[in-house]
């Protein structure tokens, strides 16, 4: 360590650092990412265990720099799968420099969210914000309830809550306040990421999780987690003019049994063209270029429970 450099007051120092949400299945942690980061990062759906990858999301302020962590949910384990989903969750939760714990208003807490918190009472050095979400659903009345629950909660358990703060990511409200409470808690550090990142996930992933949520559509019941989405290649196309380019992407959806097959593809094919013309939309907004998408479905035999599938399918 060589000078010291002089701070004027003026000049607090620059803050970033991790930030992850947990919560139950639809406990709003992916609307609240979108809202803090302002851009559709994480996919949000009504079934659990569908953010499968580390997405972040982060939040760019003059002062400091929030990068936001989405850990999969934590659930019973039951299948190998759901057993290393959560040894990644307890590792990024000790790593992580603010764990923001979501329950929604219009829920009382229940047996889901007593699993999570007990966890999260093992984890002693990590700040623990609770956060309430979806409050535009619910009274003053019922909203002071759930606050006075939280709060038994966290003595029940020995968790001392940093914060309880309650928030709708629907109406915008407190989002901004949620974002000036989480980062004080973050340590003294220049920007982790350049400022025009909006996620560090690559790009390939983001793409295969936008044609998996378009492909759960309408199916979730029938098959609820047995597709897996690999992008085999993206490439630009060869000879376009510069003002018109065409990004080719190839990309197979993985399902685990061959019955499985006629659900995704659809009578005549309709429903996987119904996949293609959706999600490829969504990409060409991602990637802000249009794209031709070449989708194939294919059979991984439980791909849920082969380790080397799983390897070989990204987790």
């Amino acid at each position: 360590m060589g000078a010291m450099s002089v701070r004027t007051e003026s000049s607090a120092a620059h803050r970033a650092g991790f930030a992850c949400f947990v919560g139950r299945p639809n406990a709003g942690k992916s609307t609240l990412t979108n809202a803090l980061v302002g851009t559709k990062v994480a996919i949000t759906s009504t079934r659990p265990q569908t953010t499968r990858h580390t997405v972040r999301g982060i939040v760019h302020r003059p002062e400091a720099q929030l990068v936001l962590v989405d850990t999969p949910g934590l659930h019973k384990p039951r299948t190998l799968l759901g057993e290393r989903l959560n040894d990644v969750v307890r590792t990024t939760w000790s790593e992580v420099d603010v764990i923001g714990f979501c329950l929604p208003a219009d829920q009382k807490i229940g047996p889901g969210d007593r699993y999570i918190a007990a966890e999260l009472a093992g984890i002693k050095k990590t700040p623990k914000v609770a956060i309430v979400t979806k409050t535009d659903l619910v009274d003053s009345k019922a909203l002071a309830a759930q606050l006075i629950a939280i709060d038994q909660l966290g003595k029940e358990l020995g968790i001392e809550w940093a914060e309880i703060v309650p928030v709708s990511a629907v109406g915008d409200t407190q989002v901004a306040l949620l974002a000036d409470l989480l980062v004080p808690m973050l340590p003294e550090s220049p920007p982790l990421y350049p400022e025009g990142d909006l996620t560090d996930e690559p790009e390939q992933v983001m793409v295969a999780e936008l044609i998996r949520e378009a492909a759960l559509e309408g199916v979730r019941d029938e098959l609820p987690h047995s597709i897996a989405v690999v992008v085999e290649e993206m490439l630009p196309r060869e000879d376009r003019p510069a003002d018109k380019p065409l990004l080719d992407i190839h990309a197979n959806v993985y399902i685990e049994r061959p019955s499985q097959k006629g659900i995704i593809i659809g009578p005549k094919g309709k429903r996987l063209k119904e996949v293609g013309t959706k999600s490829r939309k969504h990409i060409e907004a991602l990637l802000g270029t249009p794209v031709f998408l070449d989708l194939h479905v294919k059979v991984a035999k439980d791909w849920q429970r082969d380790p080397k599938q799983l390897r070989k399918l990204g987790f």
